[in-house]
C-alpha cells in the first residue's frame, strides 16, 4: 500500500473507532449542550460575514464541496449570509461557473446590503420568499436543470417545514452529492431547550429526515461524516444520494 492510501486507511480506521468510543461520544454530547446554551456558533465569520455554524460542520461542507464539485448549491435560510459567502468562495476555488442560490422568507436590508457588496456576490442569487412556496421551488428547479446539485436546508426547523423542503429540493440532488439537513441536533437536546421557538424534541429536522427516508431509499445517512465530526449540528443529517 502506498503512503497516500495508507494514511487514508488510518483515518478511516480511527473514524470507525469513534463510533464505539463511549467517553469521546459523551464528551462531544456534553460540549454540544454547553456550547448551544452559550451561543457558541454566533462567534464565527467567513470572509467577514457571520456564519453561525460549528467550525466542524464548515470543514465537513468544505470536504463535500471539494469532493462533489457542484455546479449549483441551493441553501434555504440566509440569515447574515456567511454560509452563502462560504459556499461561493469554495466554488470560486473550484473555478468554472458554479453558483449559489439562497432562499429566505425575510432577507433583512442590512444583511442584503453586506452580501451584495461582497466580492463573492458574483456567484450568488438571493430569492426572498418561503422555500416551500411552489412558485419559488419551480424557479429553483429551472435553475438546477442540467447541473450537478448540492442542497443545504437551514431555515424553519419544524418537522412539517423541513419535510416539505426535502420533498421539494432533495430530488434535485445529483447522485453522489448531498442534501445536508442542519439542526437535526434539536432531537438530541433536552426537551424545552428551544422554549421560544416552534420546534422541539419530536418536531424538528431530524424527525423530518427520518420520515423522508422511510419513504425514499435513493438517499442514505453518511454516518462516517457524523462519526468523524463528533461535534455537529447535523447528526443524521448528512444525506448522500446513492441512486
Amino acid at each position: 500500500m502506498n503512503p497516500v492510501d495508507e494514511f487514508k486507511k488510518e483515518c478511516q480506521d480511527r473514524i470507525k473507532g469513534y463510533s464505539i468510543n463511549k467517553p469521546l461520544k459523551e464528551a462531544s454530547a456534553l460540549f454540544m449542550k454547553s456550547s448551544g446554551d452559550a451561543k457558541y456558533t454566533y462567534n464565527f465569520t467567513w470572509l467577514g460575514r457571520p456564519i453561525i455554524q460549528y467550525p466542524q460542520d464548515i470543514i465537513a461542507m468544505q470536504e463535500i464541496i471539494w469532493q462533489v464539485k457542484p455546479d449549483l448549491i441551493i441553501e434555504t435560510g440566509i440569515a447574515h449570509g456567511g454560509s452563502l459567502i462560504f459556499y461561493a468562495s469554495m466554488l470560486e476555488l473550484l473555478g468554472g461557473k458554479g453558483h449559489v442560490v439562497g432562499i429566505d422568507i425575510d432577507i433583512r436590508k442590512h444583511n442584503r446590503v453586506e452580501i451584495e457588496k461582497h466580492r463573492m456576490f458574483k456567484r450568488i442569487t438571493m430569492i426572498e420568499g418561503s422555500s416551500t412556496d411552489e412558485k419559488i421551488a419551480e424557479e429553483v428547479h429551472q435553475m438546477a436543470r442540467g447541473k450537478r446539485v448540492l442542497v443545504c436546508l437551514d431555515s424553519n426547523h419544524t418537522h412539517e417545514h423541513v419535510l416539505r423542503e426535502l420533498e421539494l429540493y432533495a430530488p434535485l440532488v445529483s447522485v453522489g452529492s448531498y442534501c445536508v439537513v442542519f439542526d437535526t441536533i434539536i432531537e438530541n437536546m433536552p426537551k424545552g431547550t428551544y422554549a421560544d421557538r416552534p420546534w422541539d424534541v419530536g418536531n424538528n429536522p431530524k424527525t423530518a429526515v427520518q420520515a423522508y427516508l422511510n419513504e425514499h431509499d435513493e438517499s442514505m445517512v453518511d454516518v462516517e461524516i457524523e462519526n468523524k465530526l463528533l461535534i455537529t449540528v447535523a447528526p443524521g443529517g448528512y444525506l448522500r444520494r446513492v441512486r
